[in-house]
């Protein structure tokens, strides 16, 4: 994207209290854009490389947007400040010191791709109807993998909302919905997010997927998501306008991209963004779980694994209903369904990719890429099961 140049900035004051203080406004994730009910919209960002930052404002009618806010430092690279005029649905975007501006990198939507402007979401506005629902355990499911391109012709929420009814007739008692995070291109896997809190715009808005979930907890069946926590995809990825220290310096990357930070220089913020991610989704969505994408790619030697504190905060988030949180691990490293007191990271399950590999190799004699040290024989199958 070819950075927007914008106006100069209006300077919005900030709330003080009595005392002359900047208040701090009541938030539920500590970055991205929240409605304040009653008094606007509290914006909050990690932005070490940037000396001076300001929101500005998107409207179809020029004479319609809302001036700049100038976001205030709160030190330790964050940035702040409340809009006391803007709501839910408003478009925005960062502007640095440069005079270029870039999207949120805590956008909840992107209605016009990862490379067009943030939109404010306030979840606030959906009435869910799911307050029975009490969530998933492991033992008994029927899981189905879910591809929301592909599932219907439309390729969206609601339209895939309308054939759930077909799963359970199938005996299907939970959903893996493959990644939904914003990104580049009109087709995909979706294993290359950019946009890590903001689903997919091709598929609909925000509160399409809440009524999927919901529609689906009303015919009992449990979703989880799959979620990429070991790279950011290539296209539409302006993170590193906002701060260098979201990927390892010194860390050979992945197949598919840059090592994340997770026990470097400047690491706790990039811990906070994605351990906020996986409770946002949670909380936000009333998700029953997640899938962590190829959890042998993500590296941390904190004193406690990003995987562990993860575990904590989506379980925390969830609340009284039971959350499943299944890891896919080359290695099957038993580390990561130990509980945290016993030095675990407290996932309760992995896929079991050895018997996945070796039933293709039968079904399709396929042996290139993952499938080359698989024969699929009888023994091979049966080890894979009794593991």
């Amino acid at each position: 994207m070819t950075p927007t140049r914008l106006t100069p900035t209006t300077r919005i004051e900030n709330k003080h209290d009595g005392r002359g203080e900047r208040e701090r406004p009541a938030r539920r994730l500590p970055i991205g854009a929240e409605v304040q009910p009653g008094a606007g919209v509290h914006f909050r960002i990690w932005a070490p490389n940037c000396e001076k930052l300001d929101v500005v404002f998107a409207s179809e009618n020029e004479a319609d947007a809302l001036e700049p806010l100038e976001l205030v430092p709160e030190g330790n690279g964050y940035f702040s400040g409340t809009a006391v005029s803007a709501g839910d649905g408003v478009l925005y975007r960062y502007r640095t010191g440069s005079g270029d501006c870039y999207p949120d990198p805590a956008s909840r939507f992107q209605p016009q791709g990862p490379h067009g402007p943030s939109q404010v979401v306030d979840p606030g506005q959906y009435a869910w109807h799911d307050h029975d629902w009490k969530g998933l355990r492991l033992e008994g499911q029927v899981f189905y993998e879910l591809h929301l391109g592909t599932f219907t012709p439309e390729g969206t929420w609601n339209a895939a909302a309308e054939r759930l009814h077909r799963l359970v007739e199938l005996g299907v008692t939970a959903i893996e919905v493959m990644p939904v995070a914003e990104f580049a291109g009109a087709f995909g896997w979706g294993y290359d997010g950019v946009d890590l809190f903001a689903p997919y715009h091709v598929y609909g808005k925000p509160d399409d997927m809440r009524r999927f979930v919901d529609r689906a907890h009303e015919l009992g069946l449990g979703v989880i998501l799959d979620v990429v926590y070991n790279h950011f995809g290539p296209d539409g990825c302006y993170h590193h306008a906002f701060s260098s220290h979201y990927v390892h310096k010194e860390r050979r990357g992945n197949d598919w991209g840059d090592a994340l930070n997770f026990d470097g220089p400047d690491s706790g913020p990039v811990h906070e963004y994605f351990i906020a991610n996986a409770g946002y989704w949670v909380s936000e969505y009333h998700l029953d779980g997640l899938r962590l994408d190829a959890t042998h790619a993500i590296h941390d030697r904190s004193t406690e694994h990003i995987l562990a504190q993860i575990s904590r905060h989506a379980r925390a988030a969830g609340g009284q209903r039971s959350l499943l949180l299944i890891a896919e691990n080359e290695a099957q490293n038993v580390r990561l369904l130990r509980p945290h007191d016993e030095g675990g990271y407290g996932l309760d399950g992995v896929w079991n990719d050895d018997f996945h590999h070796s039933a293709r190799v039968v079904l399709t004699g396929h042996q290139e890429a993952y499938y080359c040290d698989y024969r699929g024989t009888p023994q091979e199958l049966i080890s894979a099961v009794k593991w």
